[in-house]
């Protein structure tokens, strides 16, 4: 699996590469929460390209089963997808939206934000 541990203080974040797809069926995200796991890490940045297919899609039922997945072991998550970028469904959009009223996931334009989200600066 195509990712890294990025040290920031006390923090340990599992950091998908930009430009490489990780998952390709929701299923995938078990490998991505066993190396949370192993290495101990606070929490997951992910980019748009590391996600499957279909992820924006609301409809497809990808987002909901991944995002349940890392909910089930307290994982939270932060996307790094410009919305140029992206082409997110009408209920995808509503979806983040209700997210963001809690701790576990957010969507940022970009990785730096995300990272400072993710450990609290």
């Amino acid at each position: 699996m195509d990712l890294q541990i990025v040290t920031r203080g006390d923090h340990k974040v599992i950091e998908g590469r930009p430009g490489t797809q990780l998952l390709r069926s929701p299923d995938d995200i078990v490998d991505v929460i066993g190396t949370y796991f192993e290495h101990r890490s606070n929490s997951l940045l992910l980019y748009a390209e590391n996600l499957t297919d279909r992820f924006f899609d609301l409809s497809s039922g990808d987002a909901g089963a991944i995002l349940q997945k890392l909910r089930n072991y307290h994982i939270r998550i932060a996307i790094v997808a410009s919305p140029d970028a992206v082409k997110q469904s009408t209920m995808f959009g509503e979806m983040v939206l209700e997210e963001s009223k809690g701790g576990d996931f957010r969507i940022f334009d970009d990785s730096d934000s995300a990272e400072m989200w993710l450990t609290g600066e």
